[in-house]
């Protein structure tokens, strides 16, 4: 189930599914894991451009 970044966090270094889903409709989903305001590659090696509008647990 996913949840909007408005209403709940990951925890910090969770990997978690996230997606960009708004008015333009759903795009850029892929495993991201926080630390405060970026989004990092499950690896840590590179952070992403954007900030996520939805996620959920990871498969």
């Amino acid at each position: 189930m996913w949840k909007k970044l408005t209403e709940a966090l990951p925890p910090v270094g969770l990997v978690v599914d996230t997606k960009i889903d708004d008015a333009a409709g759903a795009r850029n989903e892929q495993k991201l894991k926080r630390n405060g305001n970026l989004w990092f590659v499950p690896d840590g090696s590179t952070y992403v451009y954007y900030e996520p509008t939805h996620w959920r647990t990871a498969a």
